[in-house]
């Protein structure tokens, strides 16, 4: 299979930058695979797993809100809030963060504080998802 560059982006670091075969990854609109030759494509990302294929091999990350930008044979990137390798994921650590963004939005007092909960949970249970579906 023909491979592309592809980077992975977050404000702290870049978690990947190197050869893809293929991307599968959750858009606002759904999912979406990309292959070498795409079309010119900009997408919305919500929080969502995203799979990575490398010389045959799957590797797969938890996403934070963001976005990927394809350019027609010349790169991809995916610019995220946060991301890390299901490897990486720390599951006691994201199963204290659900309980705690649980017990925020039961206890916010405003739509501001509701929210910001809300997302948090949305960040926590998409780590949970991708490690407990790749361990």
């Amino acid at each position: 299979m023909k491979s592309y560059k592809l980077q992975i982006i977050t404000p702290d670091k870049t978690i990947y930058s190197g050869d893809a075969e293929q991307i599968i990854v959750r858009t606002t609109e759904g999912d979406v695979g990309i292959l070498a030759g795409h079309e010119n494509y900009v997408a919305m990302l919500p929080s969502g797993a995203l799979k990575l294929t490398v010389n045959g091999e799957e590797k797969y990350a938890a996403i934070a809100s963001g976005f990927v930008k394809v350019n027609y044979n010349v790169d991809v990137k995916i610019i995220a809030s946060a991301a890390e390798w299901s490897s990486d994921i720390d599951i006691a650590w994201a199963k204290r963060s659900e309980e705690d963004a649980l017990k925020r939005i039961e206890n916010s007092k405003t739509d501001e504080e509701k929210s910001r909960a809300e997302l948090k949970l949305k960040r926590a249970q998409n780590r949970i998802s991708v490690y407990e579906a790749h361990h």
